[in-house]
């Protein structure tokens, strides 16, 4: 599933490229069931369903949000990747774009690292693996739009992301499954999939950079 995954993110990022000249897109549209439901009007709440403690993700209030990302900076390590694309699509709401990008990428990433360790299907783990694809596909143009508008500026908040993943390990992982050395080799499968997901984001940037010169950027 990962190979397929990392995959079709590098498509949507490449596909980001080509649209990143387009008219600014300045609300994330999205519903990924049950996580997440756009507000359906401007200015409306959107519907959040990624536990109560995060419930204040629906506000439409900057500060609300940079109080639920400075919560989940101080304790990361429970912190599934569903509520942070949702943070991310909040940030893009609320108009902090590089902090969307940065836990967008975080996100994903966070996903990747529990897909490399635990087998899904086994995990019983298969919806949280439709909702990040979902989430991936729908978000991922209009964020990654934004994103490659800077390349460098994409770059440095990619390896700002992938540094804070290999620092913050998700915990998850580890719950109930794993013990003793079965951890210390868990971690080291970890922090692998940072170094394939790493040089995948390198190889997306130089993909997309092509396109990117190719139509005339």
């Amino acid at each position: 599933m990962t190979r397929r995954l990392l995959v079709s993110l590098a498509g949507a990022a490449a596909f980001s490229f080509s649209a990143a000249q387009a008219e600014p897109v300045r609300h994330v549209g999205i519903y990924v069931q049950p996580y997440y439901e756009a507000a359906r009007t401007p200015g409306g709440t959107p519907r959040v369903a990624v536990g109560r403690s995060f419930d204040g993700l629906a506000s439409n209030k900057r500060g609300d949000i940079l109080a639920i990302r400075d919560r989940i900076v101080a304790e990361p390590k429970l912190v599934t990747p569903m509520t942070l694309m949702v943070l991310a699509i909040r940030f893009y709401d609320v108009g902090l774009r590089d902090d969307a990008v940065f836990w967008f990428y975080v996100a994903k990433d966070r996903f990747l690292t529990l897909d490399g360790v635990v087998d899904i299907g086994a995990g019983g783990l298969a919806q949280v693996e439709d909702a990040i694809r979902n989430f991936s596909t729908l978000a991922g143009p209009i964020i990654n739009g934004y994103a490659f508008c800077d390349i460098a500026n994409q770059q440095a908040i990619r390896a700002k992301a992938l540094d804070w993943v290999e620092q913050n390990p998700y915990e998850a992982i580890f719950m109930e499954r794993l013990r003793g050395a079965e951890i210390m080799q868990a971690l080291a499968i970890q922090s692998g999939w940072v170094l394939v997901m790493w040089a995948t984001a390198h190889w997306m940037w130089k993909r997309g950079l092509g396109h990117y010169q190719a139509v005339g950027g």
